[in-house]
This record gives C-alpha cells, structure tokens and sequence, in this order.
C-alpha cells in the first residue's frame, strides 16, 4: 500500500487526469450504448415457472406483457354514447404495433368485464413479448393513447405490468440530497472546506465510474433497472465513508507533526489498507449473491459489487493524489496555526470510553433492551411484493389499480391462471368442473374459463381472489389450490395443473427465498467470523462481532417492517399503503449490513488491537479504541444515514425500503453496538477477548489489518482523544 501511495504522490497530476478521463471516456460510451437493463428472473422447478413456461411454448400470444385499459363513467358505461366511444378508442389502440390480442367487455367474450354497477369496465391487451423486452416509448405511446379517451364524466387510466415498467419512477435527486446532506456533516467535523470537498470528490468519482460501468454491463449480463440505483444508493455511503476514514487518518498525521508526503503514505498504509479489507468483504458479501442461484439478485450483487470496488480504486489511488495536490489545506487555518501535537487531549470520546468503563453492564442491559423492542416486528415479516396500490397516487397505474378494485373487488388486480395440460378429452371435463367448483370457493371472486380450440392440449383457467395480491389470504388460497383442489381434481386423469401468473410467481419467489435464507445467513456469518479471526487473531472478537450483526439485522428488520408492512411510516410519509416487505430484500440487505457492520467494526477493533500489542492492557486498549475511533464512527455513520434516507424519499417503495431498513441498521450499528455494547461487552470479557489456541494460532495466515509497522509506531503519533 506504501508503495502505491508513493507512486500517486509523486504522479499526482497524471492520477487526477486519468481519472478525469476514464470518467469521461466511460460516459461517452455509456451515452452512446445506452441501457439494456433487464428485470426478469427465473425460478427453476416453481409451478408458477412451470405455467409460464407451457405459455411460452404452446401459446405465445398469452404469454407476453399484460396491460389494461380501465374506464369509469358517471353513467352506465354501457350506455351507447360511452360504448360508442370506447369501443372506438379499443380498436385504435388494438392496432397498434406490439400488441398480441385484446379483450373488449363489449364482446361476448368480455362481458364480465363490466362491474356490476356499472360503473367500471376493463379492457384486456396482451403485448408480443415480455414487459423486460418492450420498448419504454411504445408503451408509453399505448398509454398516451388510452389517456387520450377522457371525455366529461369519464375517467380512463392504463394499468397492467407493462405499464408499471414504464411508470416506475426514478429516485429524482436523491443522490444530490445526499451529497448535501453528507458535506454539511463533513464541514461541522472538519471545519475546512477543502477537507469536506476530498471525501465527497472521491465518492462521486468512483460511484461515476462504477455506474457507467454498470451501465456497459448491463449488454452482457442480465441487470434489472434497480441495480443501478442499489449500486448509487451503496456506492455514495461506503465512498464518502472510505475516503473519510483516510482524510481524517491524514489529517491526525499532520496534527501530530508528520509532514504531507509521509503522512498521506502513512495515512494509505493503515487507514487505506483497512479500507482495501472492508471494501473487499462488501464486495465477497454482495457476490455471495450467487450461491442463490437467482438472476435478478446476480444482476443487483454485479451492480452493487462494482460501484463498491470503484469508490475503493478512487480512495486508494485518486484520494491520495488530490491530498498531495492539497498540501496542509486539508487542515483549518487555525489548526494549521497550531504546534505539533496541540489539541489532542482528552475529549467527549475518552470521556465517554470512561463513562462504559465504570458501567458495562447497566449499559449492555440498556442497550440490549432497545434492540429487543426493535426487533419484536421481525416475527411477524411476511415477504411478498409491492404492486401498483403502491405506486404514487397520482400515476395512471395506481389510479387503473383502485378503479378495477372500486368496481370488481381488490382481487381483481392480481387474479391467477391455472395453467393445465389436458392431454385427453376428459382432461378439459375435469379442468371445467374444476372451474365450476371454485366458483362455490368463499375465498374466490370469479373464475373463467378461457375459450380454447377443439382438442387443443391446454387449457387455462383465470381464478379471481376475494382479496389483494399483497394479502395474506391470497397467499394461503394459492396454498389452498396447490395443496387441496387441484390434487383431487387431477385424481384418475391425466390432467396436470400449474398455478400461475404474477402473484403466484412472486409468491413463489417469497418462498424460495425464505427457504434459502438461513443457508445465506449462516454462510454471511461464518465468512465474518473468519475474516476477523484471521485479521485479529482472536476467537471471542469475531463471535462477538457475529452476534452483534446479527441482532442488528433483526433490529433493522423490525424497524422496515413497522414501517412498510405495519404501514406506520410508509403511509403517513406518501412511500404507499401498507404491504409486505420485498421477498429479496433480506438477502441483499443483510450481504450489504455484512460489509457495513465490518467497516465499523475493523475500523474500531484494530485501533483497540493495535493499543493491546503495544501495552497488553486491556482495559486501555478499549477505551484508547473507543476514544479514538468514536468520533469518526459516527461521523461516517451519520453521513452514511443522511445519504441512506435521501434515497428512502425518492419516489419508489422498493428503494425506500432499503434506505429506511440500512439507516436504521447503521445508526444502531455506530450508536448503540460500536459505541456502548461492543465495548462494554469487551471490558466485561476482559484479557479473554485476546484469547486464541496456540494451536490455531500457528496455522491461521497472519494478515494486518493497519500496517505491518503500527504496533511500533511512536506514541506521540497516537493521541488518545479525538
């Protein structure tokens, strides 16, 4: 790391200028390729698979991106003036290109399709391909064009997933909020402008680069339009952060007496290369992704992994450039005014090392307590995915959402399909008297029967529930049908049924998620533990630490669920109603509280290691850790959070849900376990937590975290308050 540092220094200017090219030779090529993002995902071996993939084979035309036109009159919609002029608007937009089939409630064929009332019909389109294929601006034309067939007292609005691929909002300027947000908590704790810019300069270099990247990638692998927006959302907290530990390492060298070029050398040496071991675990976490087996995650794991591993280029190479260009500017006019080693006396930091000190207990109690009530939530999470009664009330699509469930009920908005093989005559027999049983279902609204040829060899069954798709009651009766009805309507033939459609798909990928869920936490941890016990050399550190992340994962996981699940937050705040949390969300979460949770934890056990080498005391060497290390803890986490939450108000439920879950998840982490229940528990263990079996101590690689030099570095260039 020295060496590399040096070579910046001394190639300073050649550093910045290649940076500044390969930001802009990347954005001229991302301009000119664009982006082909992709949402779709497999889930080998679901029944919901199995439906769509009989679709795709026998009948395409059922298979692509569903959309529907809704409509809603003062009158009877099947008044002549209204029908009139709606059957004319369908057939306009039946024409054109891109569109598979259609059907009207003004055919035999969609005569449900007007509520009973009256009051709200439907149209059903089915486009040529899949909603991940569709061209944005045809759809949007297709929408345009349904809009165009307002009239006085009537009211039309397009809805279906097609439309919702479109209609997604972005998060706006929420990076732009968060790099204010971010440079006002700078500049409070440096007091220098050109201290404040440096952290903030480096992480937008590196997010740059790594979402125009991503951007490239997304020609050769399969990555959803979240991607990017997790990669922004990850790459602004751990950039600024990462090239924060290093400015603020660099700016005690300097306190301290060290001139420019040997403090920045050592500033990369110890403070860089435990960026290098924090960056590399947020990046092993984020790729673990693929031990799922999911394309949609591997999509958000490479867009993710790669913004990380540019901010960390940008910390070690760039950052060390622009300290070299700045000199002592980093510093405030008054601190550079001061003697070498003025200031660094006790402070709130040492105080409050000795406040744990003296009671480790009453505030491991205190602290276990709130996490307790934090994490009571958590049993009751349910996985599923947000729809368009989610999206923003004034977007076409939540308006077409609550029209179809004003008018047909809630679960019209996410009916299912019984997609069936029926090989034999009496195979179609057997599907209709399925059919006609569900129709006595109490949990069922409607069913039909779509009309299929003489002798074709599937059939398909649309089964309406009773309640949302969100709901727990459609859940169970897509259990119901699995479990109870279909089986005894296949018994004695050859019929083979297969519940499909959206909601069962991603009811469907809720439970193999959750199915797969404890292998990933159990693989997340063991990785910690082992980084940890190799960097420190110790068995009750990493165990501790492993508890620690976990019981922040439930905290913060409780926190998401009162907020979006309960509706306590989401409502009242305009992130949509109250619905299950995303079936993905663990998984990404807690692979990305994984490297977060390491880089406070390194950060802070590594000074509190460094202080036991060199005294074997080790009540000093946690308080010296916490002392020294509490200041800039909290500043990154506060950052961190200020950056988090400006993405959680950004417009789309989905990204809101990480925001709020990871804001909770680092201020817990920073406030409450790195600053009063790992140090507390550590006093508590007392020299134990230094304990490892010489046997293990003998095999186990040896690995320093800060510099193979810091055990020996002088005393006057580790002040004790900060």
């Amino acid at each position: 790391m020295s060496a590399l540092a040096r070579w910046c220094l001394r190639h300073r200017v050649l550093v910045v200028l290649l940076w500044v090219a390969a930001l802009v030779g990347l954005g001229t090529a991302s301009q000119l390729a664009g982006t082909k993002t992709n949402d779709s995902f497999s889930l080998p071996g679901t029944e919901s698979t199995k439906a769509m993939n009989l679709l795709l084979r026998s009948m395409p035309a059922q298979s692509g991106a569903s959309a529907s036109v809704v409509w809603q009159a003062d009158g009877d919609v099947r008044s002549p003036d209204v029908a009139n002029h709606m059957k004319s608007a369908l057939a306009g937009l039946a024409r054109m290109d891109g569109i598979a089939g259609m059907t009207s409630p003004y055919t035999p064929q969609g005569a449900r399709q007007i509520s009973a009332d009256g009051h709200v019909a439907y149209a059903s389109f089915t486009f040529a391909q899949q909603a991940q294929n569709l061209d944005d601006a045809a759809v949007q034309k297709f929408v345009d064009a349904a809009r165009a067939a307002r009239a006085d007292g009537l009211r039309v609005e397009a809805g279906g997933n097609a439309v919702s691929a479109v209609e997604r909002g972005s998060p706006g300027s929420s990076e732009i909020v968060g790099i204010v947000a971010a440079a006002v908590v700078l500049f409070i704790a440096f007091g220098s402008l050109m201290a404040m810019l440096l952290p903030i300069g480096t992480a937008i270099a590196g997010v740059g680069t790594g979402l125009m990247t991503v951007t490239l990638l997304t020609h050769v692998l399969d990555i959803g339009q979240i991607g990017p927006i997790l990669g922004a959302l990850i790459g602004l907290g751990v950039g600024i952060d990462y090239a924060l530990f290093i400015v603020t390492r660099h700016r005690a060298n300097l306190k301290a007496g060290m001139d420019v070029r040997e403090s920045v050398v050592k500033a990369v040496e110890t403070s860089g290369r435990a960026v290098l071991f924090a960056g590399g675990t947020v990046v092993i976490a984020l790729l673990g992704l693929f031990v799922l087996g999911m394309s949609f995650l591997n999509g958000m794991a490479v867009a993710s992994a790669t913004t990380v591993v540019c901010t960390v280029l940008a910390s070690v190479t760039l950052l060390p450039a622009l300290l070299g260009l700045l000199g002592r500017r980093v510093l405030s006019r008054r601190e550079r005014r001061r003697p070498a080693g003025h200031g660094t006396g006790r402070g709130v930091w040492a105080r409050w090392a000795g406040v744990v000190e003296r009671r480790p207990v009453v505030l491991s109690v205190l602290a276990v307590a709130l996490i307790a009530v934090l994490s009571l939530p958590v049993l009751s999470l349910r996985l599923g995915s947000s729809d368009a009664g989610n999206d923003p009330a004034s977007s076409t699509t939540r308006k077409a959402y609550d029209m179809l469930a004003d008018g047909f009920g809630p679960g019209f908005n996410g009916p299912l399909q019984l997609v069936a093989e029926t090989p034999a005559p009496s195979d179609r027999a057997a599907l209709e008297g399925l059919a006609a049983k569900l129709e006595g279902n109490k949990d069922v609204a409607a069913v039909n029967v779509l009309p299929a040829k003489p002798g074709a060899a599937l059939g398909i069954v649309q089964v309406v529930p009773k309640t949302s798709p969100q709901s727990k009651d459609t859940a169970d009766l897509i259990t119901h049908l699995r479990d109870h009805e279909i089986p005894a309507a296949e018994r004695g033939t050859t019929l083979q049924v297969y519940v499909g459609g959206p909601t069962a798909i991603f009811d469907d990928f809720a439970g193999v998620i959750t199915g797969k869920l404890p292998l990933f936490l159990g693989v997340i941890v063991a990785l910690g533990f082992v980084l940890l016990l190799v960097a420190f050399r110790s068995v009750l550190v990493p165990l501790t630490a492993a508890v620690m992340n976990v019981i922040a994962a439930a905290a913060s996981f409780g926190v998401v669920v009162a907020f979006f699940q309960y509706g306590w937050g989401s409502d009242p705040l305009g992130l949509g109603a109250a619905g299950p949390v995303e079936a993905f969300l663990p998984v990404i979460m807690l692979s990305i509280l994984f490297g977060l949770s390491m880089d406070y934890q390194v950060f802070l056990v590594s000074r509190m290691h460094e202080e036991w080498v060199h005294t074997r005391d080790n009540r000093r060497a946690i308080a010296v850790g916490q002392a020294e290390t509490g200041r800039v803890i909290t500043a990154a986490a506060t950052i961190m959070i200020a950056v988090f939450t400006a993405f959680a108000f950004g417009g789309q439920r989905v990204i809101g849900e990480f925001g709020i879950g990871l804001a909770a998840a680092v201020a817990l982490d920073a406030f409450i376990l790195r600053t009063v229940l790992v140090p507390a528990v550590m006093h508590l263990f007392g020299r134990a937590n230094w304990w490892l079996p010489g046997w293990l101590d003998r095999i186990l690689p040896r690995v320093s975290v800060e510099g193979p030099s810091e055990a020996d570095e002088p005393e006057r260039l580790r002040p004790v308050g900060v």
